[in-house]
C-alpha cells in the first residue's frame, strides 16, 4: 500500500499556500498576525478552516468551549479515532506559525489521504482548540484545560480580558457556541505538530524534534498597590511607588530562575500601570511572572521563591501586594510508545532529528491527561516566536507534516 511507502509525502506546496492564506486573517503590523481568540478574525479563521475540511470529506462537530473537529470516518465505526492539531488563535503580535503549523499540517494530512483514497481502520480527527493563547483570556490552553477536567466550564465562561468582556459572552458573540459536552469525546491518541518555539533544533541543524516531555509552568498575576501621586511635586522619600515595586520584583524573578540553572526560566510578561501617565508615579501596577521547568521540584521552589520576595519588595516600599495564581500545569511526560512511533517515523523517512523537552505550554500538555499524546516539532528561525517575525522554512514545514502523516498512519492503521 502507499500509505506504507516511504515515498508517501504531502503536498508541501499546498500546505504553504493554505498558510499564507490563512495569515491573511487578521494580519498583524509587521508581517506576523494578530487573531486574538472570540474576535471577528478569530470567527473568519474559523468558517475558513471548517470550509477547508469539508470540502476534504470531513464532517464537523463543535463543542460548548467552541473547540472544532473534523472528522474523517474510519472503516471501523467502534474504534477510537487518532487525533491530531493544535489552535488558529494568535498572541496580539503573533506569527503565522505557531499552532497554525498543527491545524493546516492536520488539514494537508487529511487532503493527502483523500487524493490517494486511503483509507484507515480508526477516524482521524483534526482539531482547532480554543483560547490556547491564553493572550486574551487567562489561562492558555482554556479550551483544552476544560475538555481534560482541568477547569470547570462555568470558571472558562466567567474569564475576562482587559476590557472586562467575558469569555462566554465573546464566544456567543462571534457565532462559535457548539452543541457537544465538553470532553465527550474519547481518543485512542493525539499527536500535535507545532513549531520549536526555541533555537535548539536550528541550532542542532535538525529537522524533526521529538517532543519527550513539556515544562511545568505557573503564571503568577501579582497586584502592587501605592500611591499616586504627582512626580516632580512629591519628595522621593515620600512616595509609595508601585512601579518601582515591580521593577524590583521583576530583578528578582530573573536571580531565581537563573539561580535553578539548567532548565529554569522566568520572566515578567504583561504589565497593565495605573493611570500610566507621563507625570503620575504608578499607584497600582498589575503584572504576570511566567515561571517554567520540566522539573517539580524547581517549579515549586521557584514559586514559593517568587511569592516571597515580591512580598518582601512590598513591605520594604509601603505596598500593598495580592498574588493570584492565573496559570498552572505540572511538568508532563508524553507517551512513551507514541515517543517511539515518531522517533522511528523520522527515521525512516530521512529526517534529522532529535529528543527535545517542550519549552512552551500547548494543548497537547493538557490532553496527555486523558490519552495518550505526544508532539513533533519544526525548527523557527532564531528560535523566534510570540513576535511577527516569526518564520520557518516550506522544507521545515512539509517535513513536521509528512512525520506527521505516517505516524498517524501507523496508530490509525491503513486498511488495504
Amino acid at each position: 500500500m502507499p500509505a506504507a511507502g516511504e515515498n508517501l509525502r504531502i503536498n508541501s506546496a499546498r500546505l504553504w499556500d493554505s498558510l499564507m492564506e490563512m495569515s491573511r486573517i487578521g494580519p498583524g503590523i509587521a508581517g506576523g498576525n494578530n487573531r486574538q481568540t472570540l474576535t471577528d478574525a478569530d470567527a473568519e479563521a474559523r468558517a475558513l478552516f471548517q470550509r477547508w475540511c469539508e470540502a476534504a470529506g470531513c464532517s464537523m462537530g463543535v463543542d460548548t468551549m467552541g473547540s472544532m473537529f473534523a472528522t474523517r470516518p474510519g472503516t471501523d465505526p467502534e474504534a477510537l479515532p487518532v487525533y491530531i492539531g493544535s489552535h488558529l488563535d494568535t498572541q496580539p503580535t503573533g506569527g503565522k506559525y505557531d499552532g497554525v503549523l498543527g491545524v493546516l499540517g492536520g488539514l494537508e494530512v487529511l487532503r493527502t489521504l483523500q487524493d490517494m483514497n486511503i483509507k484507515t481502520r480508526r477516524p482521524i480527527v483534526l482539531t482547532n482548540w480554543t483560547n490556547e493563547e491564553g493572550a486574551r483570556f487567562a489561562p492558555a490552553m482554556l479550551a483544552s484545560g476544560v475538555f481534560a477536567g482541568i477547569h470547570s466550564q462555568d470558571y472558562a465562561y466567567g474569564r475576562t480580558d482587559l476590557e472586562g468582556k467575558t469569555f462566554g459572552d465573546e464566544l456567543a458573540r462571534i457565532g462559535w457556541v457548539g452543541t457537544e459536552p465538553v470532553g465527550a469525546r474519547k481518543m485512542h491518541a493525539m499527536f500535535e505538530l507545532h513549531i520549536e518555539q526555541g533555537p535548539i533544533l536550528e541550532a542542532e541543524d535538525k529537522t524533526i524534534g521529538v517532543v519527550t516531555h513539556g515544562q511545568g509552568l505557573w503564571w503568577l498575576e501579582i497586584t502592587l498597590t501605592g500611591k499616586p501621586a504627582h512626580t516632580g511635586s512629591t519628595p522621593m522619600a515620600m512616595r509609595v511607588n508601585a512601579g518601582l515595586g515591580m521593577a524590583r520584583i521583576t530583578e528578582r524573578v530573573h536571580q531565581i530562575a537563573m539561580s535553578h540553572q539548567p532548565n529554569a526560566v522566568g520572566a515578567v510578561g504583561q504589565v497593565t500601570v495605573f493611570p500610566n501617565s507621563r507625570n503620575v508615579i504608578p499607584g497600582k501596577v498589575v503584572f504576570t511572572v511566567d515561571i517554567r521547568s520540566p522539573e517539580q521540584g524547581k517549579l515549586d521552589a521557584m514559586r514559593a521563591e517568587v511569592e516571597r520576595a515580591a512580598q518582601a519588595v512590598a513591605a520594604e516600599l509601603g505596598l500593598g501586594c495580592q498574588i493570584e495564581p492565573v496559570g498552572h500545569f505540572d511538568p508532563v511526560t508524553f507517551d512513551p510508545g507514541l515517543v517511539d512511533t515518531v522517533r522511528r517515523t523520522a527515521n525512516r523517512l530521512g529526517y534529522s532529528h532529535m529528543d527535545i523537552v517542550s519549552g512552551a505550554g500547548h494543548d497537547a500538555c493538557w490532553i496527555n491527561r486523558v490519552a495518550p499524546t505526544t508532539m513533533i516539532m519544526c525548527p523557527c528561525v532564531d528560535g523566534l516566536s510570540h513576535n511577527e517575525a516569526e518564520e520557518i522554512s516550506p522544507d521545515w514545514a512539509a517535513a513536521g507534516t509528512d512525520v506527521l502523516l505516517h505516524a498517524v498512519l501507523e496508530v490509525a492503521e491503513v486498511v488495504e
